[in-house]
């Protein structure tokens, strides 16, 4: 017995058929017109109907262009084709990215005891040794040369520098200039069989979740790669320029769960379009931290990468004060002035090298060693005055205005200034080198304001 019952698809004949002899046929007509459907033509247009609804199916799928892209992502995301697996993005844009990428070293002059000596003069018997290494990247090539951003820290003190190219091959570079602000670097080496360099993305398309890859010499191992996320777009974190543990700036960067390492420095951070969004420059390296690194944005980086070519430096209006935050002074007076402090708030600061503050023009943190004294005892301010930065070296246009060690700035312009970052971001985003800028200070108890122009700091 068959497994339906019906006639149309029962097996059996049916007894009107068997007495007749004839075929059962199953027709419909329209306006006169009739069709007759026999069991072959059934089988045919079944036949027809399958293979046209595989076409159908397949072709909504894979796309009937094959050179158009059947996935249009929003701004920002990777655009992912239908001509291949996604996955195989990553291949490819590591691919592209991998042999504008270089291993820079950083080398240093050896003294007699080991200990390195940054300075380009070493004196006889020394020789030049392997100090630090890091990871850069080409991004163009101009009348023979190739030019790599890096990071400042990655050849900061450096004698001589050299870059590794994906080949293996070490070449000498050149710096052609530094930023310790934005903590980036351009080096120069001869372009001769560099075919490949860096295109440059916009960090600005990036979205929270977008998929990176960093590539660089991670511990020494070149032309490694590690893959991520982006978590943060935009993350401002603060740092210390003269790494004393004092926060004298805010940097701008992209934060990111790829691995980070020592060694990743200056490398790229790129999407799967294989472009360089990102500068990898830091990690948070604490225990039980991970997945926690940052990278410059293209955005950010690349206009300083402009200046650093055409001028060497990155040009920033000068006022010319080494300054300390008023509220650390008066913190660390407390603290001295307690009875298990073994001191007393008239000294506390004499002696403290960490205490020294940050020129306002350029980053540079000269130390206690350098000859700069701290305030002491009374510094003889108004009652509620208690945020500000405290003047402990005068030098160029301040000089000239009448700044002197002790003063203690309170105010630029119309804006009130509690610290030392708070006074280089006014200076560095809202002033420009020419600029008039009045300075309100207190000395001995006194307010008192002096006006000048800023002014490009020279080289010293």
């Amino acid at each position: 017995m068959s497994l339906f019952d019906d006639d149309f698809y029962s097996t059996r004949v049916s007894r009107r058929i068997r007495s007749t002899g004839r075929s059962r046929d199953v027709s419909f007509s329209k306006r006169g017109f009739r069709w007759t459907w026999t069991p072959v033509r059934m089988a045919a247009a079944s036949s027809v109907v399958s293979a046209l609804a595989v076409v159908l199916a397949f072709g909504l799928f894979t796309g009937f262009e094959r050179g158009e892209q059947a996935v249009s992502a929003v701004s920002g995301v990777t655009n992912v084709g239908m001509s291949g697996d996604p996955l195989e993005k990553t291949i490819s844009a590591a691919a592209k990215m991998r042999p504008a990428v270089v291993s820079i070293i950083n080398e240093q002059a050896q003294i007699e005891d080991g200990a390195a000596d940054g300075g380009t003069d070493a004196g006889e018997g020394s020789e030049l040794e392997q100090a630090a290494v890091g990871s850069g990247f080409i991004f163009e090539k101009v009348k023979g040369k190739a030019h790599i951003i890096t990071n400042n820290h990655v050849i900061e003190g450096a004698a001589a520098v050299k870059a590794v190219l994906s080949t293996g091959e070490t070449r000498e570079a050149k710096i052609v200039g530094t930023d310790a602000i934005t903590d980036l670097a351009v080096l120069e080496i001869d372009a001769d069989g560099i075919d490949e360099v860096a295109e440059i993305g916009d960090s600005d398309e990036l979205r929270a979740g977008q998929w990176v890859m960093a590539i660089g010499n991670p511990l020494g191992l070149s032309d490694s790669l590690s893959m991520g996320i982006v978590s943060k777009t935009k993350r401002v974190i603060p740092i210390s320029l003269s790494q004393d543990g004092n926060y004298d700036w805010e940097q701008e960067v992209i934060q990111i769960d790829a691995s980070i390492n020592q060694g990743n420095s200056g490398g790229p951070l790129i999407d799967l379009d294989g472009n360089v969004i990102g500068i990898n420059s830091m990690k948070i390296a604490e225990y039980g931290v991970e997945g926690v690194g940052f990278a410059i944005p293209s955005h950010i980086a690349m206009p300083i990468v402009q200046s650093l070519l055409e001028y060497g430096k990155v040009k920033r209006p000068y006022l010319g004060v080494y300054t300390m935050d008023l509220e650390v002074y008066l913190s660390q007076q407390a603290a001295a002035a307690l009875p298990d402090a073994g001191g007393n708030g008239a000294d506390a600061g004499s002696s403290d090298d960490e205490a020294a503050g940050s020129e306002s023009g350029e980053g540079i943190v000269p130390g206690g060693d350098e000859g700069i004294a701290l305030p002491q005892g009374d510094l003889k301010l108004p009652e509620g005055v208690d945020q500000g930065v405290i003047v402990l070296q005068a030098v160029g246009p301040a000089a000239e205005a009448g700044l002197a060690f002790g003063d203690i700035i309170v105010k630029l312009d119309n804006r009130s200034i509690s610290s030392t970052m708070e006074l280089r971001k006014y200076l560095y985003y809202e002033k420009s080198i020419g600029d008039e800028i009045e300075i309100t200070f207190y000395r001995n108890g006194e307010k008192l304001s002096t006006t000048f122009k800023l002014t490009e700091k020279t080289e010293e």
